[in-house]
């Protein structure tokens, strides 16, 4: 008869683990891939210090004059504010790039294979459903507020990574990747909220016309077409053509990125093509567009003429903090546990569950797809979008905060283990 131990022994190594090391590719794919984001990340924290200053100094009305200043042809719909411009337009680059990631990882990527698609899905659905419900519970007295739920579901990859560089450096390398496939299909529900929840007085002929430019531009690029002069003209009336149909604008880039071929045709060397416009438009996506958008988004102004009491005891304040400081944690630490205690899969020797909450509360760190979905909701400039807003950064700081301290805690215990941490 087999004994006991011998029979957890086996039952473990068919269960696998959890956490386990990116794939060869994967892992100097995603190397390359952490270090842009991380600089994209310091970029966007300048960025949104800088405009919370500035909104907060005696200069602050020429940070909302600046803001509010209309520019584009009003023949066309697109006499703009500078703050509209970065919210529609430059975001829409932000989700080019995340439409490319989102079909390289499911098409080419590890969450084509089940086994490892599990942990990351069903913790981004956690990670999403827990603070949309607190969110929810805390607003109840509040009807005013509910239209808000979905501001702190979204995680900011960026932000997070830029947290996780300075203390992190011992964190293994199968934790740093989960929380960049957590936030990429994050990015995908959160797309799909943007466009089901949040899109108002649908006009069905521009969303229908935005197909043929978008149908162009997938049979040339399926064709490995990199002529930018063919290209980006067909990208524009796309988003132009979207933006009239009332759907948010952002959501063309994400359709022009699926189009982008994943795998080559032929074997050979240099990038293939959804790699070469990774290549191109990543370094300005993360260094240009959210960084623009996080400084307009951001200011705030929370003294001189704003009960800053108020502000803070506001439900909707209180529920975004919580949503994403409370809420993120229990749904992305719950999501795990429940995925090994059904899988029987084990944590990766390298880690703890320790490592695992201070991770989760990393995901708290909700900025820029936050504060677009709060624009969405309340509408820019309002009293409740600056409840938003003042929600968003207390929580991006305590959950930095608090993942720092877990997550040191987690290195100091490997370290009096000798664990190695990568």
């Amino acid at each position: 008869m087999t004994s006991t131990p011998r029979r957890d022994r086996i039952r473990r190594t068919r269960a696998g683990r959890l956490f386990v090391p990116p794939s060869p590719g994967e892992s100097s794919r995603i190397g390359e891939l952490l270090r842009t984001e991380t600089v994209g990340g310091a970029l966007l924290i300048g960025a949104a210090a800088l405009a919370l200053i500035w909104a907060n100094s005696p200069w602050r009305e020429t940070y909302t004059w600046l803001g509010s200043l209309t520019v584009g042809p009003a023949a066309l719909h697109l006499d703009l504010s500078l703050a509209t411009w970065a919210a529609d337009g430059l975001l829409a680059i932000f989700f080019f790039v995340a439409g490319l990631e989102l079909k390289r990882e499911f098409v080419a990527g590890d969450l084509r294979e089940p086994a490892r698609a599990v942990l990351p899905v069903a913790a981004a659905v956690g990670g999403m459903a827990v603070p949309a419900v607190l969110y929810t519970v805390i607003n109840l007295a509040n009807p005013e507020g509910l239209v808000g739920w979905a501001v702190p579901t979204a995680t900011d990859i960026a932000f997070a990574l830029a947290i996780l560089a300075v203390i992190g450096r011992g964190l293994p390398t199968a934790l740093r990747t989960f929380l960049l496939t957590l936030a990429v299909v994050d990015d995908l529900l959160a797309i799909t909220i943007i466009a089901i929840f949040y899109t108002d007085d649908l006009a069905v002929g521009p969303l229908l016309l935005a197909l043929i430019p978008i149908a162009l531009f997938a049979v040339l690029v399926q064709r490995r077409v990199r002529s930018w002069w063919l290209l980006l003209p067909l990208a524009l009336l796309a988003w132009v053509l979207v933006h009239e149909s009332g759907v948010h604008a952002t959501v063309a880039g994400v359709l022009l990125g699926f189009t982008v071929p994943i795998v080559r045709k032929k074997p050979g060397e240099g990038p293939g093509l959804s790699e070469h416009f990774e290549h191109r438009w990543r370094p300005l996506s993360a260094g240009v567009a959210v960084p623009v958008f996080a400084f307009f988004a951001s200011g705030v102004t929370v003294i001189g003429g704003t009960d800053l009491a108020a502000t803070f005891l506001n439900p909707i304040t209180i529920g975004v903090v919580v949503g994403l400081v409370v809420g993120k944690t229990l749904g992305v630490t719950g999501a795990t546990w429940l995925v090994q205690r059904f899988t029987r899969a084990q944590l990766d020797e390298s880690l703890s569950w320790l490592d695992v909450v201070g991770l989760a509360m990393l995901a708290g760190i909700g900025f820029t797809v936050s504060l677009l979905v709060g624009e969405l909701a309340f509408g820019g400039g309002t009293p409740a979008d600056d409840h938003v807003k003042v929600g968003i950064v207390v929580a991006s700081l305590l959950a930095a905060g608090l993942a720092t301290i877990v997550l040191r805690a987690g290195a100091r215990r490997r370290a009096r283990a000798g664990t190695p941490g990568a």
